[in-house]
């Protein structure tokens, strides 16, 4: 993939929200995780992971335990994942992840976020092929041949790997996500994961200046708003 991960962070975003979001995001995916997988996180290692990725995000332990709680109960609300894709203000290529208990209810308030801030919402797979859907797990430490010979050792296709200030960051395939992470975790005892999530990278750029920047802000906004909206990528760049 050849650039840093940096540079590549900074030429994607996530939805940027208040607490109450995060919390709110964090317990529907613990719920579905749990629900689908089971609620012991030593026997379903997404929860773990996902419960991991919680505590650092310093989601209250109340949160978490009442998201398990309510999957152990086999009811409650019945999620379902959603995606949309599309061109966003400055024709930069968008993302939209969501959990939804209301399919026709989400997609109504996504495709009004685009069209208030002209922006165009598109069909599946408009724009997610010039994105790459990868796993990404980074750790302190530069002991990289290490890190790539438990990786092959535990037959991981790995797309990439980085090993800059300190830090090795290692990209595979979304679908690898939970087998890298145990394979690293086994290669080093009591790490802690810097970077451990599954994301869309770009694999280009687009500037976005002027009104185009305001409205791509409005835009961000809108859906930040959305109680469904887990997650939004981007490929925006902003001219100082």
């Amino acid at each position: 993939m050849g650039r840093s991960y940096q540079n590549r962070k900074e030429s994607m975003a996530k939805t940027a929200a208040a607490k109450t979001k995060v919390y709110s995001r964090f317990a529907r995916e613990i719920y579905m995780c749990a629900k689908s997988g089971g609620t012991d996180p030593d026997g379903n290692l997404s929860l773990r992971a996902m419960l991991e990725r919680a505590k650092k995000s310093q989601v209250p332990s109340h949160v978490i335990d009442k998201a398990i709680e309510k999957a152990k109960g086999g009811g409650g609300e019945d999620f379902a994942t959603a995606r949309y894709e599309g061109y966003g203000p400055g024709n930069c290529m968008v993302i939209v992840e969501c959990l939804t208990d209301n399919p026709n209810r989400t997609f109504g308030d996504v495709r009004l976020c685009f069209t208030k801030t002209k922006a165009r919402i598109g069909t599946q797979g408009s724009v997610s092929h010039m994105f790459d859907h990868c796993a990404i797990l980074s750790i302190a430490g530069n002991d990289e041949d290490t890190v790539l010979e438990a990786l092959l050792n535990a037959d991981v296709d790995v797309t990439d790997i980085e090993n800059e200030d300190g830090h090795i960051t290692v990209f595979v395939p979304h679908t690898e996500y939970a087998k890298a992470r145990q394979a690293i975790r086994g290669a080093f005892k009591d790490i802690e994961f810097e970077v451990d999530e599954i994301q869309f990278v770009p694999q280009s750029s687009a500037t976005v200046s002027g009104e185009d920047a305001q409205m791509f802000e409005k835009f961000m906004d809108m859906l930040n708003e959305l109680d469904d909206v887990q997650n939004v990528y981007h490929n925006a760049v902003f001219e100082d």
